[in-house]
């Protein structure tokens, strides 16, 4: 774009009365997250603890249920009687158990990692609960309005009886 018709879209721009341009951003009513905080990501226990949990119960339903053993057997009978099916049934049952394996290891994955998730956020929580609380301390034992000149602040709790001698 050459400079000149930027100057142009510019002037245009404002002549078009209180619509203004705008650049580097875009409206709120047009950013994904209108209906939120503008952007953030917001992630709570429940959540991930009912993603891991429908992850665990797909991977029992799918050991319990998906698995076809039979067809195996079925495939090595017909073969061994001289039918093209049989392999091509033992073709199908490998296949399976590999792609069945696949999605059974993405929902362990899954699970195992909103478990670990939890547990890391629950230590974060904590670690930011103990920072913030001693930085409350510390601003108070900073407040001169805790304590009178001369006086002890309370803040910091009362000396023992060895400590004074």
């Amino acid at each position: 774009m050459a400079w000149d018709e930027w100057e142009q879209l510019k002037a245009s721009a404002a002549g078009n009365g209180p619509t203004q341009m705008q650049l580097n951003g875009i409206p709120d009513e047009d950013k994904p997250n209108a209906g939120g905080p503008a952007g953030d990501l917001t992630v709570r226990q429940q959540d991930l603890a009912k993603i891991g949990d429908h992850a665990f119960t797909l991977y029992n339903r799918l050991w319990k249920e998906a698995r076809v053993t039979s067809t195996d057997g079925a495939g090595s009978d017909l073969a061994g009687q001289g039918f093209a099916l049989g392999g091509a049934l033992q073709h199908v049952s490998t296949r399976w158990d590999k792609q069945l394996g696949s999605v059974m290891d993405a929902c362990a994955l899954i699970s195992n990692h909103m478990d670990f998730t939890k547990n890391a956020h629950a230590g974060d929580e904590v670690f930011i609960q103990r920072h913030v609380s001693s930085i409350h301390t510390l601003d108070a034992g900073f407040d001169e309005n805790w304590a009178k000149p001369g006086q002890a602040n309370g803040i910091y709790g009362t000396k023992d009886k060895k400590d004074e001698d």
